[in-house]
Order: C-alpha cells, then sequence, then structure tokens
C-alpha cells in the first residue's frame, strides 16, 4: 500500500472516502477538503491500494492544544510552524477495514508530528474508539467541548 500526503488532484476522491466514513451531520464538506488542501495538504495521509483510495488521515496544526469545532470550519486558521498537529479525520472505506490500514496512517501522522517538532497530536473520538486510539498513546481527557455533528466526543 502506497502512503503519501494529499495534492487539491485528490480532492473528489477524500470527498468520497469521507462520505463512506462518517453521517451526513459529521462529514466534512467538498467545499471543506477544498479549503482544507488549499491550507494544509501536507498534512493529509493518503493510502492507496493501487490507485484506490481506501484511507486516509488529515489535520491542521495549531499551537491550541484542544482541538475546536471553530478548527473544522476555518481552514484558514492552520499554521504551518504551529506546536500541536490535530487530526480531525482517520477514513478507511468499509471493505478496507479491520487490516490495520488505518493505524498505519496515525503512526505515519504520529512520525511525521514527531519529525516536525511538534509537542503532540490531538483528536476527538465516539467512546467506543477511546481504547484504539489509546494502542498509539493518545490520553483520554474526558468529555470533549466540541459538539461537531451533534455528538458527544472524547
Amino acid at each position: 500500500m502506497l502512503i503519501r500526503t494529499a495534492t487539491i488532484e485528490d480532492l473528489d476522491a477524500v470527498t468520497a472516502v469521507e462520505a463512506e466514513c462518517f453521517p451526513p451531520a459529521e462529514a466534512a464538506t467538498r467545499s471543506d477538503f477544498e479549503q482544507r488542501l488549499a491550507h494544509y495538504s501536507n498534512h493529509f495521509w493518503l493510502m492507496f491500494d493501487e490507485d484506490k483510495l481506501i484511507a486516509f488521515v488529515d489535520g491542521m496544526v495549531t499551537d491550541m492544544a484542544d482541538l475546536t469545532d471553530e478548527m473544522y470550519e476555518h481552514a484558514a486558521l492552520h499554521k504551518e510552524d504551529g506546536t500541536w498537529q490535530m487530526i480531525f479525520g482517520v477514513n478507511t472505506i468499509p471493505e478496507y477495514r479491520r487490516h490495520g490500514y488505518a493505524g498505519a496512517l496515525i503512526q505515519r501522522a504520529i512520525s511525521d508530528a514527531r519529525v516536525q517538532g511538534r509537542k503532540g497530536l490531538v483528536l476527538t473520538c465516539k467512546d467506543k474508539l477511546i481504547h484504539y486510539y489509546a494502542k498509539f498513546g493518545f490520553v483520554n481527557e474526558g468529555v470533549s467541548a466540541s459538539v461537531h455533528g451533534n455528538v458527544t466526543w472524547y
């Protein structure tokens, strides 16, 4: 499987994978991704099976230690020399799940953040995934202030 960062040419594929992975209230739109790719395409880690996008992880960089809903909506808040790597989405299309692909992308994001001198990575998740992210060193800080998609996030 090939892992690489994104370009604007990946817009349609990223949008399609997101739509397969999240309900409409939680999924980023094509317009959201267009803005994100314009501001921080090098913080999209994409995995391909030959030429098919099967999974990706994305998020901005900031000096803020907590992920806020405003970050999802305003890609211009990205600060390339920021201290914290935010993770907005961990996406794997259904037929490729449970093979370690998302984990490989998370490990790549962690590795890149370490090389870039970040203090760490921050993400929010639903309660059923807390144990999964703990395997990578993420620490549960309790219920997040995020109300993205009208869901309880940790």
